[in-house]
């Protein structure tokens, strides 16, 4: 007699997609305000109002919800569609003003992410690779940007790479955070001065 086939209907796999959701987004919630370490899956669960078990069941550990975390965040940054905005933008100024705005909707956008992620590092149990992983297709954005800028007209000074690291130190997540997170800055003004010491820095007389 032939095993029976797991059946799943359409209606019971949108609801547990949709309990998976939820239970990821009051994950993150929790983990930016509370951080990693001092959120447990029982915390997971009361917040998401599932058990403990159907946390177990639909995501998995609280290192695999911080994994999911990652990379949905990773694939909602909406980098590609960046890219392509400064890589048709022909004038320096207007390269590092997009790079600027990009960056900082990224930021804002998915806030709570990017504080999740940053709070576990320092006691997860592999953090380098965790920011590895969160930050890979950000720091490849921000890489093609500096290649870009040395193909135009009075290229920067210094090498690619040097203006690689150079965008990443004004434009990369720690950025943003000291200024909106550590020191209270309106996120406007961040972007304004972050654009503003980029484009004396790079190309004063563009």
């Amino acid at each position: 007699m032939p095993a029976k086939r797991a059946y799943m209907s359409p209606l019971r796999e949108q609801a547990a997609a949709r309990t998976r959701e939820q239970i990821l987004r009051r994950a993150t919630e929790l983990f930016a305000h509370r951080g990693y370490g001092l959120v447990t899956v029982a915390d997971i669960a009361k917040a998401a109002g599932v058990s403990p078990k159907t946390v177990f069941a639909s995501v998995g550990t609280k290192g695999d919800i911080l994994d999911r975390i990652v990379d949905q965040g990773v694939a909602a940054s909406g980098h590609e569609r960046a890219v392509e905005l400064v890589l048709g933008l022909r004038a320096p100024r207007e390269v590092l003003a997009a790079l600027a705005h990009g960056t900082r909707t990224g930021n804002e956008g998915h806030f709570q992410v990017h504080e999740a992620i940053h709070r576990a590092l320092p006691v997860h149990e592999d953090g380098d690779a965790l920011w590895q992983r969160a930050t890979a297709a950000y720091r490849d954005a921000v890489t093609t940007a500096a290649r870009h800028l040395h193909t135009l007209p009075s290229p920067p000074a210094g090498t690619t790479e040097e203006t690689a690291d150079a965008l990443w130190f004004w434009f990369g997540p720690s950025s943003w955070r000291t200024l909106v997170v550590e020191n209270g800055w309106p996120w406007d003004r961040a972007e304004e001065f972050l654009r503003a010491t980029a484009i004396a820095t790079l190309c004063p007389e563009a």
